[in-house]
């Protein structure tokens, strides 16, 4: 892989946190909803942002 630039590298962090703090806010409302579908929408969404947290990562290394 290419070297990263110190920028790209701080792009990277932004997306990494923005990915992560998604996460944590559709898991959060999916146990704090009583609409059954509603979670399972958050739920599906939380596993996105993970996904894409895990790709971002998996760039770093």
């Amino acid at each position: 892989m290419a070297q990263i630039t110190e920028k790209e590298l701080s792009a990277l962090g932004d997306l990494l946190s923005m990915e992560q703090n998604l996460c944590g806010k559709c898991q959060f409302l999916a146990k704090n909803t009583a609409d059954q579908a509603l979670a399972a929408e958050y739920t599906a969404l939380a596993a996105s942002h993970q996904q894409h947290f895990d790709e971002l990562f998996g760039k770093l290394q």
